[in-house]
């Protein structure tokens, strides 16, 4: 390259890193110390911790958690959840997939992928000026691809497979998922599956355009790029998801079967980042490029 072209790049601001803004509390990603209990909740320390995140949703504050109700249990993790929901008692819009990625996986020191809820109100088109009322700690974005649903996947004994999702995938959108959780420091809460517990880290979804022949697309290969307010932050490919986008939908939706709970027509599956964590602040624009699949930004007020 030569002298002038490079003078023409922008230039790349200090406060950007590969995460956005380094908005996301004190410890670094993997950096989290596993907190000692490995013993499961009891029914009491469930609804406690539920409790807990539930008042802080609803007061728009963020919430400390006890270190004696931190455990390292995950079926613990998967029972709060489910209870905070109930607390919650919104109608659903859908489900989202955290933690799709290995890269995602390995920040937070997960398990296995992370479940949550998209929630009526929460689904919002680009170009949306996000309330700030929306987030309580966190404006974390994650470029992903999402579905909505054409047939009810209800409970059952035998696991949907690939090709029972794929018959029921009305169209394809093109997404920005956004995370929010109640904890103040969000990779030092992964010491105690922290956004976990708080709905998978899931707030609201931001979508683009609807595409309908969408499986004439190689979606494992599929590009997606994200800005900062104009400024490139990092790429990624649909393979991140699970190796395939439907292949994380499949997961969601067995997941949810193994719940009892039924995944219905008409709603979305958001199926995991393709791009990491993104953090943002007041007042910034978040732009993923996905190629010919359009352009899908978000602009928090």
């Amino acid at each position: 390259m030569t002298d002038q072209a490079q003078h023409l790049l922008p230039v790349r601001p200090p406060w950007l890193t590969d995460r956005g803004r380094a908005l996301y509390g004190s410890t670094p990603p993997g950096g989290a110390v596993p907190c000692r209990r490995t013993s499961p909740l009891s029914e009491q320390e469930v609804a406690q911790v539920a409790d807990i995140i539930a008042a802080g949703r609803q007061r728009r504050r963020a919430a400390f958690l006890p270190e004696s109700l931190r455990t390292r249990d995950w079926p613990s993790v998967v029972k709060v959840l489910l209870a905070l929901d109930e607390r919650i008692g919104r109608t659903h819009a859908g489900w989202k997939v955290g933690a799709a990625s290995a890269e995602i996986r390995q920040a937070e020191n997960l398990p296995s992928p992370s479940p949550g809820l998209i929630y009526t109100g929460t689904v919002f088109s680009g170009g949306s000026l996000l309330p700030e009322g929306l987030f309580i700690n966190f404006r974390n974005c994650e470029c992903e691809f999402a579905f909505r649903l054409s047939l009810d996947y209800p409970p059952r004994s035998d696991p949907y497979s690939e090709a029972d999702i794929r018959a029921g995938i009305e169209c394809l959108f093109p997404a920005l998922e956004l995370g929010d959780c109640v904890f103040t420091d969000w990779y030092g809460a992964s010491g105690y599956f922290g956004s976990c517990l708080d709905n998978g880290g899931g707030t609201a979804l931001v979508t683009g355009t609807p595409v309908r022949d969408w499986q004439q697309i190689d979606l494992p290969q599929a590009r997606v790029v994200a800005y900062l307010n104009g400024h490139h932050v990092k790429s990624g490919a649909g393979e991140a998801a699970m190796g395939h986008p439907v292949t994380s939908t499949a997961w969601m939706v067995n997941w949810a079967r193994e719940q009892g709970r039924t995944v219905r027509a008409g709603e979305i599956v958001s199926t995991g980042t393709c791009t990491g964590h993104l953090f943002a602040a007041r007042g910034d624009t978040v732009r993923a490029d996905f190629g010919s699949l359009g352009i899908v930004e978000a602009r928090f007020a």
